[in-house]
């Protein structure tokens, strides 16, 4: 069975900046050399990608892509 679910399939390239960086890519992950469970942000989903796919190389490694909407924020006055 393949760990990696080939996420990049399910988000295209043009949706990395989807309306000028409207969305974050969290990896929730194993760490397998302590046993705790992480999680690390990124930009875009290719770079997510990549990095869930070192995080399952090992046996029992996993790891998990949510695509988070960014949160609009207020400019100061």
């Amino acid at each position: 069975m393949e760990n990696n679910q080939n996420f990049q399939q399910r988000f295209q390239p043009g949706f990395n900046g989807a309306q000028d960086g409207a969305l974050y890519f969290e990896v929730t992950y194993l760490d397998t050399d302590c046993g705790r469970i992480r999680s690390e942000s990124f930009d875009d989903a290719a770079a997510a990608d990549r990095f869930a796919s070192r995080c399952v190389a090992g046996e029992d490694g996993w790891a998990v892509i949510d695509a988070i909407p960014a949160k609009e924020r207020r400019a100061a006055a």
